[in-house]
């Protein structure tokens, strides 16, 4: 019977030592690939206690799925979000390009989880417009799918690699240097060299269809700008990935902020905006 309390007394005090925040979004986890930094992330869902969660794409990397690659940690970490679910908070899964086939699927309800294209969101008298963001990329769509879809194959090849590399260099007491992460940035740079910049299109909708708050994911490039137009302005936020950059956005005491979770090789010395 005491070991009974024990274990229920640690239960209550780790949910104790959860962070309470409004609304946690995340996106651009791509669970199924190699480059997916799934146990972090478990690790992070474990250490908050959100009023809303929301999943803004690519949750599922539906392209590599015949890779055949999905370990426990990812199976974890759907189950983690279904949890919540089970728990009654309000998780909203947006679907993004790499799982765009969930689509067809659009407005299913399982408890609280909802698979959503888009929502809006009413937060302290403020419209925010919340969705990945790749209908207006057109690197992603018509014919330049074959190559964005051949593109994240091949960082996946690349990542496996520099994880070789890194545990190499760690052995030497060097740092580890991120060829995937240049890789996938020289190669969005050519790819979207001659098409329009999907976060500018998005922001001027947004501004005209008068939302206060554009939140995205997709570009994998956390940020939060106030975007300025000759019919007005709104904040534009992203919340990264749990790639390379391992973030998410919270709210929390009527204000946006951008969380990094510390990794303990790759991340050194960064630490919450």
């Amino acid at each position: 019977m005491s070991v009974l309390f024990l274990i229920l007394g640690m239960y209550y005090s780790m949910q104790a030592e959860r962070r309470k925040i409004d609304i946690c979004i995340i996106s651009d986890i791509h669970l199924g690939t190699r480059a997916c930094h799934a146990a972090e992330l478990n690790h992070y869902l474990r250490s908050i206690d959100p009023t809303i969660l929301i999943i803004n794409g690519d949750w599922l990397d539906i392209w590599n799925f015949g890779a055949g690659y999905f370990p426990q940690e990812h199976i974890e970490n759907i189950f983690l979000v279904l949890d919540y679910a089970r728990q009654g908070v309000p998780v909203y899964y947006l679907t993004g390009n790499h799982d765009d086939d969930m689509r067809h699927f659009s407005g299913y309800k399982f408890d609280t989880l909802q698979l959503r294209d888009e929502i809006v969101l009413h937060i302290d008298g403020k419209k925010h417009w919340i969705f990945h963001g790749d209908k207006y990329d057109l690197s992603v769509g018509g014919s330049a799918r074959w190559l964005a879809k051949l593109g994240g194959r091949t960082y996946d090849t690349i990542f496996e690699a520099n994880r070789l590399v890194n545990s190499v260099r760690r052995k030497y007491g060097k740092e580890d240097i991120l060829i995937s992460k240049y890789v996938r940035d020289k190669v969005k740079t050519i790819v979207k060299s001659n098409v329009q910049d999907f976060e500018s299109v998005a922001c001027e909708i947004g501004i005209e269809q008068g939302y206060d708050y554009i939140i995205c994911g997709h570009i994998h490039k956390p940020q939060m700008r106030v975007v300025n137009s000759d019919k007005g302005s709104a904040t534009y936020l992203n919340s990264g990935d749990w790639l390379e950059n391992l973030t998410a956005l919270e709210y929390a005491n009527g204000a946006w902020d951008i969380f990094y979770y510390q990794h303990d090789l790759r991340f050194k010395g960064i630490n919450r905006t």
